[in-house]
């Protein structure tokens, strides 16, 4: 029986996708976990997976196709099945874009499914065995990481059924850590070719200019999109108020410095001031479950969560993801310093999966790197505050009677009011404000 194969939803808040690029083509024997296209979300390019064995049988949607969750993308079955039925059921609501007409390639044997994902209890790896026609047995997602790592398929061990490539073996080789096959007794007569390298997504490129128009048309992200429809939710249902705080850096300026030095020795990366925020924020929120809380008016509840998980807004290209430092309140500087780096890179490299930007209780948002002093930020729903940071300003200040050179940071939390009371919101502050003018606190 012919499976449709529909647009998942990829994220939280995800509506529609965009089909990027085919990875598989029409009469591929695909298996289980294999991945046959790329899809864009609101968030990142993601790999799409079919959950099933079978052949493409038909691609539905062309390349930069949006597709609606639920819609239909493409269809699989045994190789001459009639999808007819299938195509009559969706009745072209798969996307915005049919696929082009094609002839489909040769179908590769068909070949038992392989567990896509590593495991303590993987099976030996045994030589890769060929095919009756003479092609190494690997999935279509072991061939092409094989490809883009300059691997020889051929060459390493198959540790799925029958011997056959998955993802497991490929990551080993790649990490030194796998032997290779040893040499065939007889090369095959004919192989097949590698499936072609996974193709770079293309930026989106504005509309071409018409004569006599004074004005450039950029089409709308998925992200944009997703931004603009959320932060508009966000500005126009919750009640928004704002508490702004002066904080006293100069500690701060001098732990840091000394942390850096003692990272720097023990080859470790540096921890940057939004670190210090982060950290300063997360046991704050501990000591505030009214402020570490959700609206959640479909429910009819406000949560208040046991866990600590601060967002970090990150601005990219399309517009701004929010990665997510999880149970921040238990972890060292150091360890939200390498996590906040690699987040915004997979951020910024747009390899960011649900599971890094899911889960929030509580957002940052700097602009201090820019120079801007002070700013008010938009609330991140769920969430019931977000904290706007600005840059750390050398400036006059009287200190004793005297005036001496300080190094000050204006801070501006935003909070829902619905869920956070003006009090609630200053006295979290004010514990904020105290761990950044003592951060040796942080440590303890």
């Amino acid at each position: 029986m012919a499976i449709a194969v529909e647009m998942p939803k990829m994220s939280d808040t995800m509506e529609e996708g965009v089909l990027v690029a085919w990875l598989a083509e029409e009469g591929d024997a695909v298996s289980a976990g294999d991945v046959v296209a790329q899809v864009e979300t609101d968030k990142a390019t993601m790999d799409l997976e079919v959950y099933d064995d079978g052949v493409l049988l038909k691609k539905v949607v062309a390349d930069g196709a949006s597709v609606p969750i639920g819609g239909l993308i493409a269809v699989l079955g045994k190789e001459g099945e009639d999808v007819s039925d299938i195509l009559a059921k969706y009745d072209g609501a798969g996307g915005d874009g049919a696929a082009a007409e094609a002839p489909s390639a040769e179908a590769a044997s068909a070949e038992p499914a392989a567990p896509s994902g590593d495991g303590a209890d993987a099976p030996q790896p045994v030589p890769t065995p060929a095919d009756d026609g003479g092609r190494i047995k690997a999935s279509p997602l072991a061939r092409r990481m094989a490809q883009e790592g300059g691997l020889d398929i051929a060459a390493l061990r198959g540790s799925g059924p029958d011997g056959r490539v998955v993802k497991r073996d490929v990551e080993a080789a790649l990490q030194g850590t796998a032997p290779a096959a040893p040499a065939p007794a007889q090369a095959p007569a004919e192989r097949a070719p590698d499936r072609a390298p996974r193709p770079t997504p293309t930026p989106v490129a504005p509309r071409p200019a018409v004569e006599g128009e004074t004005y450039e048309a950029i089409p709308i992200t998925q992200m944009r999109k997703t931004i603009a429809r959320r932060l508009a939710e966000s500005k126009f249902t919750a009640p928004h108020f704002y508490l702004t705080r002066e904080i006293d850096m100069a500690r701060a300026v001098e732990v840091r410095k000394q942390l850096n030095a003692t990272a720097e020795a023990q080859g470790l990366g540096k921890v940057s001031f939004n670190d210090l925020v982060t950290k300063a924020c997360a046991v704050a929120l501990r000591q505030h479950p009214n402020v570490n809380a959700s609206y959640l008016e479909a429910e009819g509840e406000i949560r208040r969560h046991h866990v600590v998980n601060v967002a970090v807004a990150v601005a990219v290209d399309e517009g701004l993801l929010t990665p997510v430092i999880r149970d921040a309140d238990r972890k060292g500087l150091a360890q939200i310093a390498e996590e906040t780096k690699a987040l915004a890179g997979k951020a910024r490299d747009k390899t960011i999966q649900p599971a890094d930007w899911e889960g929030s209780t509580f957002t940052t948002s700097n602009l201090g790197m820019f120079g801007i002093e002070e700013f008010t930020a938009i609330i991140n729903p769920p969430n019931a505050c977000i904290l706007a940071i600005g840059a750390i300003r050398d400036v006059p200040v009287v200190q004793d009677g005297e005036v001496v050179a300080g190094k000050r940071m204006k801070v501006t939390l935003s909070c829902d009011h619905r869920v956070v009371d003006g009090a609630t919101g200053a006295q979290f502050l004010q514990d904020v404000v105290r761990y950044l003018e003592e951060p040796m606190n942080l440590l303890l």
